[in-house]
């Protein structure tokens, strides 16, 4: 176990920088723990969310929210396969938590380390699988801790389906003062509770009191998000204990602290319940994914034309380009089949249809008035590219792959393949029209030329005028067979 800890302390290393001790905040995001009954070997903060480990949005979303590089990633289990997934980054730092005993004990290991040691700002606690996070539902967080005199600011949401299936954690509030915070009262301890016996707690030197019932019901609960004026989690984050049903280290329990110290404690409602969803389990992380779809289909839904709202990928990157598209042209007359998924390094152009089912990934380039039709790959290794000219249409079940550059106005009829590679790149001229089960690996193809049933092994395809003045098509060009010594004609068994 040593060794195995000595390897992963090694590697945190490597990929830590430092953070600015005179920056004004500091993320923290807890991944520590792999998430059991996601039933995978995969750790649940690496599942991804529209094409993107939760983990990575998460840390993405409060880097923009904060306008701050400083951050803190906490991993325990698969903490290698995490960390390298994040990467290295200026001003980040991941700090392994050993045994995972709770989000207090989580944001204890990361206080007690000597890299925060002068770091004297505020604090934010993010959850790693709370995937759909956006920067601006931070920025609004960040901005409601700012504007008051309060030393702790809890993210919390409205619970709005039935509340027997509300899991969270419920937010306690004082009846006197409705936005001071008293506690959060995690489900499964309500749950232990004696229903004949009412809960009291003392809050402001009086006493306020609530009945079991009454605690399931409340509606407003607990996101896991928290902001915190560093000085007083430094003095009380030790004060945390392992006092409850499940036996870990809640930080929730810093809210009665803070209180019982004289500090302010109170909540901030997120505007949309649905960026602060966590998942663990695979139900949770598919809704999740169908939320991420909304989110992008509202934002392309009146620039391009998209069949199925609901069975549709588009990268970001890749809708942030359409977007800046549609700020230069008055039209872009873009149309997406049901199915299609578009990586992040595609670049589109007005006029494109892409039919149902079909996949571009890598680098792929667009010209004006292109047609792929339906079930088409286009696929390449990241130092490779495909380029498609104007007015090219490559139809039904074609794959082309690596460095490929069609020319305009290039008719890729069915059943086709078209390979690349660095070495031997795919050159394909103007107005080059290619029929039936054709290969083409490697070749370089003039301008005009009909191709037909045939295999191109890096060959050169010359145009070729006949004496009537029209050029000769190539047709059922073949490679010489191999392998005749493997194959008989079968016996038929004797009657």
């Amino acid at each position: 176990m040593d060794k195995e800890k000595n390897k992963i302390l090694e590697v945190l290393q490597e990929l830590s920088d430092k953070i600015d001790h005179q920056g004004h905040e500091v993320s923290i995001i807890l991944s520590a723990g792999h998430g059991k009954r996601i039933k995978s070997e995969k750790s649940k903060m690496l599942h991804e969310i529209w094409g993107m480990p939760s983990v990575c949005r998460v840390s993405e979303a409060a880097l923009k929210g904060l306008s701050s590089q400083n951050q803190v990633i906490v991993v325990g289990k698969k903490a290698i396969q995490v960390a390298r997934t994040l990467g290295k980054r200026k001003n980040r730092i991941f700090v392994f938590q050993e045994e995972q005993r709770g989000t207090g004990d989580a944001v204890k290991v990361v206080i007690k380390n000597d890299a925060l040691s002068s770091f004297n700002g505020d604090v934010y606690v993010f959850p790693g699988d709370m995937g759909l996070l956006t920067a601006d539902t931070i920025r609004r967080f960040k901005k409601s801790f700012n504007s008051c005199a309060y030393e702790m600011l809890v993210m919390t949401g409205i619970f709005e389906g039935k509340t027997e299936e509300n899991y969270y954690g419920r937010i306690i509030k004082s009846k006197s003062n409705g936005n001071e915070v008293i506690e959060i009262k995690e489900y499964k301890d309500i749950l232990a509770m004696d229903p004949t016996t009412d809960y009291s707690v003392i809050f402001k030197d009086h006493i306020e009191i609530f009945k079991r019932d009454e605690l399931l019901n409340i509606r407003e609960f607990n996101t896991g998000v928290y902001a915190f004026n560093m000085e007083p989690l430094k003095r009380y984050i030790d004060n945390i204990t392992a006092d409850n049903v499940q036996g870990e280290i809640y930080i929730t329990d810093l809210i009665k602290i803070f209180n019982e110290n004289g500090h302010i404690v109170r909540a901030s409602r997120v505007a949309n319940n649905s960026y602060v969803v966590a998942f663990n389990v695979k139900s949770v992380l598919k809704k999740m994914e169908g939320t991420y779809r909304e989110m992008i289909y509202e934002r392309l839904k009146d620039i391009i034309t998209i069949d199925d709202a609901d069975d549709f990928f588009i990268a970001e990157e890749t809708v942030q380009r359409i977007i800046e598209m549609d700020k230069k042209f008055p039209a872009l007359d873009i149309r997406i089949g049901k199915g299609v998924s578009i990586g992040k390094n595609i670049n589109l152009n007005r006029g494109l249809t892409i039919g149902r089912h079909s996949q571009l990934t890598g680098n792929v380039n667009t010209g004006d008035n292109v047609t792929i039709g339906e079930n088409v790959i286009l696929s390449t290794y990241p130092d490779q590219t495909i380029e498609i000219g104007n007015g090219t249409n490559i139809l039904l079940g074609d794959i082309i792959k690596g460095n490929v550059k069609l020319g305009h106005n290039v008719n890729i009829e069915s059943g086709v393949r078209i390979t690349g590679s660095s070495e031997n790149p795919v050159i394909i001229g103007n107005n080059v029209l290619i029929k039936g089960m054709t290969y083409i690996t490697g070749s370089i193809i003039e301008d005009d030329l009909l191709i037909v049933h045939s295999i191109l092994k890096n060959m050169y395809v010359e145009k070729v005028y006949k004496k009537n003045g029209k050029i000769q098509p190539v047709k059922y060009i073949l490679p010489n067979p191999e392998g005749l010594d493997s194959i008989s004609t079968l016996k038929k068994p004797q009657d």
